[in-house]
């Protein structure tokens, strides 16, 4: 008898966790998800067939790494996010070895010229700082929010504790190096740091220690060569006209072909020539602004938009600190980066190599979207409960 209710209260417990999600948000993330697997398909399937290779190689990884971020965002809503607090350490501490692991010779590999990847068997590949960036958020989070009760602002000490918190993982990033990450996490930091009431010349220190640093990191070498050529390109695209500079010429170009309605699915002749390099991962956006037009390609904007509205609302909602903090971190690290990944495929922002989340390729980067998603489903589950 007892048995029995323990499993009744156990399956309604979990029935009422689904029932919580935002349906909104679930819709639009299958709809980019949709969008995205198409998307990977028509870049990679003729490049593929015209080597003798099988077409579906792409395709097939792809929905092998949604199905697996699926189940970790499934598995991130199943334990309380106000219960997340005491595996905060965990998590935080797991972020920063696999840090560590990529930069240990013969353990890490480099990709592209970062040292970011772990080989697994089978062919796969784990990109630790992706997973970091969720790492940093909870962490961040959880000791913003400790001290704040009836309206207690951080103390100064608090902050500092919680920028250590991102510091140590950051270094570890920039020695890969990954500029780009970087400064996606940077733009989570300050926004978390906002959020959370502290004093507005944090804020103001914050981003004067961004220009500094960044001065800083091209005058002692962190900056690579290659990465100061993709920042000339951003200025003067005739700079480094044979990598960084075609690569965005052409990327131009196959957006600019599409015009309003695209050549259709499958059809592009820039994407079928496979004149833009990392077309399936970084610059996916071009493969949808050439097969879709500036219809289809609006579509997937609107869709992020949809995504990041209802994180903020959801956020807004918390009925807790942590939780509206987490929040506010998860939806800044999407904006920014989707923001970053489409302006550079038109030439409004600097080339730093960040994928377009839930639509480019890379099981990493779709792992740890995947569960951003899934504690922002969480908190909205327990807003009520």
């Amino acid at each position: 008898m007892s048995t029995t209710l323990f499993t009744r209260r156990r399956s309604t417990g979990r029935r009422s966790i689904m029932n919580g999600f935002d349906p909104i948000l679930t819709i639009a993330l299958i709809g980019l998800l949709v969008m995205g697997t198409l998307l990977v398909y028509a870049a990679t399937r003729n490049w593929y067939a015209a080597a003798g290779l099988d077409p579906q190689y792409y395709l097939k990884r792809h929905i092998i790494n949604i199905a697996i971020g699926i189940i970790l965002a499934l598995g991130t809503t199943m334990i309380d996010y106000r219960l997340l607090r005491a595996y905060t350490p965990i998590v935080w501490g797991a972020g920063v070895l696999g840090l560590i692991a990529v930069l240990i010779p013969g353990v890490g590999s480099s990709v592209n010229g970062h040292q970011a990847w772990i080989a697994l068997p089978g062919g796969f590949q784990v990109q630790p700082v992706e997973l970091a960036k969720i790492s940093i958020i909870v962490g961040m989070s959880m000791v913003l929010s400790e001290r704040l009760h009836d309206g207690e602002e951080p103390t100064h000490k608090d902050v500092i504790r919680a920028l250590a918190i991102a510091a140590l993982p950051i270094l570890l990033i920039m020695l890969q190096p990954d500029m780009g990450t970087v400064l996606i996490i940077s733009a989570s930091v300050v926004m978390i740091i906002a959020a959370s009431g502290a004093p507005s010349r944090w804020i103001a220190a914050l981003l004067l220690l961004a220009l500094l640093g960044g001065f800083g990191a091209v005058k002692v070498g962190v900056i690579k060569n290659y990465q100061l050529k993709r920042l000339q390109s951003f200025v003067n695209p005739a700079a480094d006209p044979q990598n960084s500079g075609y690569q965005l010429r052409q990327s131009r170009i196959t957006i600019g072909s599409g015009g309003l309605l695209g050549s259709g699915l499958f059809k592009g002749p820039q994407t079928n020539g496979r004149f833009v390099p990392e077309q399936q991962t970084d610059f996916i956006f071009t493969v949808a602004g050439e097969e879709l037009g500036f219809a289809g390609s609006s579509v997937i904007l609107i869709l992020f938009l949809i995504i990041l509205l209802r994180g903020m609302r959801i956020a807004r909602r918390s009925q807790d600190l942590f939780g509206r903090l987490v929040c506010i971190g998860v939806v800044t690290w999407f904006a920014f980066q989707a923001f970053e990944n489409i302006g550079m495929t038109m030439g409004l922002m600097p080339l730093l190599g960040v994928p377009l989340p839930f639509v480019s390729y890379g099981g990493s980067s779709m792992f740890a979207n995947l569960i951003g998603v899934g504690l922002l489903q969480n908190v909205h589950a327990r807003q009520r409960r």
